[in-house]
This record gives C-alpha cells, sequence and structure tokens, in this order.
C-alpha cells in the first residue's frame, strides 16, 4: 500500500517514512503544501499523512480542496498544534484523523492501519478478499493449506486488486500505483505480472481470479460455479 507523507519538517518526514517502510509501505515525501497537492490529486495513493503548517499551501486549504473535487482518500492531519479548535476544523472540513506532534510510533501505526481497511479483512494483519489470503511482512499467499511467495512487485500488484475488487482498474492505474509515474518500465510488464500473479493464483487452488477487459484494464473477482 501506498502512503504519501505532506511535511516540510525534512527530519520528521523521514523518521515516519523509515517507520512506515519497516511497515512494510510504499511510501513518498512531499514538502510543501503545492507539492503535496499535486501528488494527492495524482490518486496513486491509499492514505496521506498531512501536517497542517506547511509553506506555499496548508494542511487544511489541501484537504478542502481535495474534498471538493470528489477525492476520499483518508487523510490523517499531523500537526505540532494540539488545540481543540484545530482539531475540530480540520475534522469538519474532511480530515479522517488527527494525530498531535510528537506522536507514538505505534499509535499512529494503529490509526493508520484503522483508516486503510476499507472493504478488506484483515485478520493477524494479513490482508483476506474472498478465498485468498495476502501477508504484507513475509509477501506469502495463501489458500487455506496451500502457500506461495511473491516478489515484492507481485504483491504490490496483487495487493492493489485486492484493495479495489470487483472494480476495473485502467493499465494506466496499474502503473502508476506499482512501477510509479518516473519508471522507465513498460506497460507490457503489467501483463507479465498478471501472468506471474495467475499461475500462483493456480498454484494455491484458489477461486479468486483476475479478469482481462480487452482495451480497458484488470479486475479480481470471484470464479463463478460452473452449473452441472
Amino acid at each position: 500500500m501506498k502512503i504519501l507523507i505532506v511535511e516540510d519538517e525534512k527530519e520528521i518526514a523521514d523518521g515516519i517514512c523509515k517507520i512506515l517502510e519497516k511497515a512494510k509501505y510504499q511510501v513518498d515525501c512531499a514538502y510543501d503544501g503545492l507539492s503535496g497537492l499535486d501528488y494527492i490529486l495524482s490518486e496513486i495513493y491509499d492514505l496521506v499523512l498531512l501536517d497542517v503548517m506547511l509553506p506555499k499551501l496548508n494542511g487544511f486549504d489541501i484537504v478542502k480542496n481535495i474534498r471538493s473535487q470528489g477525492i476520499h482518500i483518508p487523510v490523517i492531519m499531523l500537526t505540532a498544534k494540539s488545540q481543540v479548535d484545530d482539531k475540530i476544523t480540520g475534522l469538519n472540513i474532511g480530515a479522517d484523523d488527527y494525530v498531535t506532534k510528537p506522536f507514538d510510533a505505534g499509535e499512529l501505526l494503529a490509526r493508520i492501519n484503522a483508516r486503510l481497511r476499507g472493504n478488506r479483512e484483515i485478520k493477524d494483519g494479513r490482508i483476506k478478499v474472498y478465498d485468498i489470503i495476502l501477508d504484507p511482512t513475509t509477501y506469502m499467499l495463501y489458500k487455506e493449506e496451500k502457500s506461495v511467495k511473491m516478489s515484492k512487485t507481485e504483491y504490490c500488484l496483487l495487493e492493489y486488486l485486492m484493495m479495489n475488487k470487483n472494480i476495473i482498474l485502467s493499465k494506466e492505474m496499474i502503473f502508476n500505483k506499482v512501477w510509479g509515474y518516473d519508471d522507465d518500465s513498460e506497460y507490457n510488464n503489467i501483463e507479465v505480472y498478471v501472468s506471474f500473479l495467475r499461475k500462483k493464483l493456480k498454484f494455491v487452488n484458489a477461486k479468486t481470479i483476475i479478469e482481462t477487459k480487452k482495451g480497458v484494464g484488470y479486475l479480481l473477482c470471484e470464479k463463478e460455479e460452473e452449473n452441472g
């Protein structure tokens, strides 16, 4: 899963980044409000950690902007301020949670995990969709007693599909999310890795499949039972 940190104090941003990377999240950082807004508008992130006091554009205005455009990405506000009024302002304009600096790493991770649950089921830190389970700490795919190891790219791709189960994702969306805008890889890599994942889903005898929607993209769904 991909998290954006928008924080102008680089030492704090780097510290949070290390905490999140240790927890197996993919992380990008922006150090001013305008850059942060541009990153968020790309819609490739699953959650934003957003400081309030930022150069060029403050955190409150960023939240107002993205919510007015119908972008519902979870936002956790980060600030050194502890005044109740600031917390109320942030929540009223569309932030999902509020953490006052300095904060405990364990609490921050707990709040992030709570906001990321969405349409996935989490048990013992593992992600469950349909009949498959994904372990973010080991990159293992499970279906009952069978399991198989995945590469980091395979894991990121399957996780993205699982988080958007039964939703068609375009190749552009997948590429930007899994590989990133600045990656020099070709779109054909998506087809290669989808093929890898299909083989691994088949290996564990999963009913979960990746369907190709020709000219559109891919979606993760459950194979329909055959009659007779």
